[in-house]
Parts: structure tokens; C-alpha cells; sequence
């Protein structure tokens, strides 16, 4: 059998969009030749999408053959246990060059009834946004069903909806129901469950490039939204050099930052889960098994198998890792 225990990296599955842009193409060196590109896949196993290796042993296999292959040696024996050979997580980098429709997503129970489909619990970490940056996330107020259509229809929704101005570092948890749009000028690393249920609500009255407005879901949408607002919709989090710090944590996954400066040690064998690392900033040096080394760099993302418990950081500069797993 072939050798799992190494830091496995994918191909980038490259989407285009009405709204993307050049910057993951000219900032991480993503091979495209379009110009809009919206986003990069960077681990997925959604059907049609599934993410293929691209280096050590197991190069050109997909995600979807090493899990069934390697099952918890791969995702961790209670991953594998409540998904089986499905993997529960899909990994992106999202460039805005222009807003990205106002959205939600379903919860699972809502998913599966309706589409047999995972719901998507997502998470965002800004890596990059222009001074006019901003994310639509939630309610300015409580709100109702109600008020939500008379404002949907009267095309006045964003007097209702929660603007922020975004910087890079900012973190925002957008649970199922939470109304939310990506805005222009904004480059983010999204963290979520395997699922693309997306109910598309209000598009800025966009046509693509036949003159045909892109299909919204208003009834489906009208019934998935949580109408309450929160105080504070972004997520507060300390960092400290070569530690790793807590930012989010739910049933679905939890992510951590580690800056890494100098060298770090990491022990998982407390985890019974894949880790991933995105690097969104800097870069790094692995350093595993016996002397072998795996660089990762800004816009790059690895798979580290459950099997793989010990491995060191290095760096010369502060290097930025979000490290994902799910806890038992």
C-alpha cells in the first residue's frame, strides 16, 4: 500500500464567476487562464468537484479514492464513524472583485428533506480586503418573515441587513440562517461542511453575459432565514507566537490560528481527526517522519492524515496557519 503519512496537497478546482477577479491567480499562483476567477477549491468532495492529489505517493489519486482506500487512517476513526467515506469539510479561497448575491444556507435537517444534501455551516477569515471592503452578515435589528419580503420586494433590503467594513484577520461565523453576502474588494479563506445548497436571494439585478438574470430562490430562502439579530457578529480571538489559538469552534469543525516564528512543535495524537492547514500568510517549512519536509506558502493548503500525529513548523518570518479539524 501506498504511504499516507505525509503532508498531502490537492490541485486547485478553479471556479469562474460573474463576480471574480485576478488575485488568486496573480497573489497565489493559481493556474488559470480566465480572468474572473471566483474561487479556488482547495479540498473538496462534492459530487462533481472532487479534489485530486498532487504530490508524494499518491499523486492523481482523488480525495474520494485514498478516503475509501485509507478510511480512519486518513479522517480519524470517530470522522470516519459519522461520515463514512464522505468527507465533512470543504476548503475555498473566495476573491470578490464585485459582490458576491445576497444568501443563506440551510441546516442539515432542512438539506436533506429538501435536497438529500449536508446543510452548510460556513466560517470566513479575511486574508486581504481594500479599503471599501465590506460583508453584509445578519440584521441590523430583529426582524420577521414579514418585513423581510416587503423589503425584498420593494427592493429596500439592505436597510435591514447588517454592513461591516472588514480588514484582514477579521474572522465571522455565519451559522445556517444567517443572511450574508461577500462584498467587492474582500479575498477570504472559507471554511465548511461538504455541501453547495446556496438559496440565491437578491442579486443586484445582475444579468450574466447572455442578459439573463441568475435564478434567485426567494420562497426556499424566506423559510431557511433566522429573522433575530446579534450585538456583534464577528469573532474576537487573541493570537500568540508558535501556540495555537482558538477562533471558532462547532459541531462541524473547529479552527484554530498558528503563528508560527521560528519553530513549532506539533503533537496531535490528542486529536482523532484529520488537521488542515491553509497558510494565509508567510510561509512554512513541515518537517516530518524521518527528516522530510513539505513547504506550504501563502494561498496553499495541506492535509495532514489522522494517522500523522507529530510534525514541526518552521518559519524565519510570522507565518499565519489556519488549522482546521473536527473534535470528538
Amino acid at each position: 500500500m501506498m504511504n499516507i503519512n505525509y503532508p498531502i496537497k490537492f490541485e486547485p478546482i478553479l471556479k469562474d464567476k460573474i463576480w471574480g477577479g485576478e488575485k488568486l491567480k496573480l497573489l497565489f499562483n493559481k493556474k488559470s487562464i480566465g480572468n474572473d476567477i471566483g474561487e479556488s477549491w482547495e479540498v473538496s468532495d462534492v459530487d462533481g468537484n472532487i479534489s485530486v492529489v498532487s504530490n508524494g505517493d499518491l499523486k492523481g489519486q482523488s480525495l474520494q479514492e485514498i478516503l475509501r482506500l485509507y478510511k480512519d487512517e486518513l479522517v480519524g476513526k470517530n470522522v470516519y464513524k459519522n461520515f463514512g467515506d464522505k468527507f465533512p469539510l470543504l476548503i475555498k479561497l473566495i476573491d470578490a472583485k464585485e459582490a458576491l448575491s445576497i444568501q443563506v444556507h440551510p441546516n442539515d435537517v432542512l438539506a436533506k428533506e429538501r435536497h438529500n444534501s449536508f446543510g452548510k455551516t460556513e466560517m470566513w477569515y479575511i486574508m486581504q480586503a481594500e479599503d471599501s471592503g465590506n460583508l453584509i452578515v445578519g440584521f441590523n435589528k430583529d426582524s420577521s418573515k414579514e418585513e423581510y419580503i416587503e423589503h425584498l420586494e420593494s427592493k429596500r433590503l439592505l436597510k435591514i441587513l447588517n454592513l461591516e467594513k472588514v480588514k484582514k484577520g477579521d474572522v465571522y461565523f455565519i451559522p445556517t440562517g444567517r443572511i450574508h453576502a461577500i462584498g467587492a474588494g474582500v479575498l477570504l479563506a472559507e471554511i465548511q461542511q461538504t455541501s453547495d445548497i446556496t438559496y440565491r436571494v437578491y442579486d443586484w439585478d445582475r444579468l450574466d453575459d447572455a442578459g439573463n438574470s441568475r435564478e434567485l430562490h426567494t420562497e426556499l430562502a424566506a423559510d431557511t432565514i433566522d429573522y433575530s439579530s446579534e450585538k456583534q457578529y464577528s469573532t474576537d480571538y487573541n493570537t500568540a507566537e508558535n501556540v495555537s489559538t482558538p477562533v471558532v469552534s462547532c459541531d462541524y469543525f473547529t479552527t484554530n490560528i498558528v503563528v508560527v516564528n521560528g519553530e513549532v512543535q506539533i503533537d496531535n495524537s490528542a486529536k482523532d481527526s484529520f488537521v488542515i492547514y491553509m497558510c494565509v500568510e508567510g510561509e512554512v517549512i513541515i518537517k516530518y517522519g524521518n527528516s522530510k519536509e513539505e513547504k506550504l506558502v501563502k494561498g496553499e493548503t495541506v492535509l495532514m492524515p489522522a494517522s500523522l500525529k507529530k510534525y514541526q513548523f518552521k518559519s524565519s518570518e510570522n507565518s499565519e496557519l489556519l488549522e482546521v479539524f473536527i473534535k470528538n
